[in-house]
């Protein structure tokens, strides 16, 4: 897809500047917010993770996708990804992982 940060690098847990596969993190606040940003030849895009109080004992991480799909490949693309229903698909697997994970 020829992403402009196709490994990851930095420190982990993420912060500021690290890398993941396809993404930059942009802001890391722990326990709070996460945004990570990437592009490739088709899109340019954002990711945003919030941690938020839930209850005693309890949290809610809400997600947020950004994206522009520039000229015609990315329209096409958008309508791949987007119109066939695959992102959503694709962050509810990733928001149950997460889910799991976290029990």
């Amino acid at each position: 897809m020829g992403c402009a940060d196709p490994a990851a690098s930095g420190p982990r847990p993420p912060a500021q500047g690290s890398t993941l596969p396809g993404f930059r993190v942009v802001c890391a606040v722990p326990g709070r917010e996460l945004v990570l940003s990437g592009r490739h030849r088709f899109s340019s895009y954002a990711l945003i993770f919030r941690l938020e109080p839930a209850g005693p004992g309890r949290s809610r991480l809400r997600a947020e996708t950004r994206a522009l799909f520039p000229g015609l490949s990315g329209g096409l693309y958008r309508r791949l990804v987007i119109g066939t229903g695959g992102h959503a698909a694709g962050m509810r697997r990733l928001l149950s992982a997460i889910r799991r994970r976290s029990m």
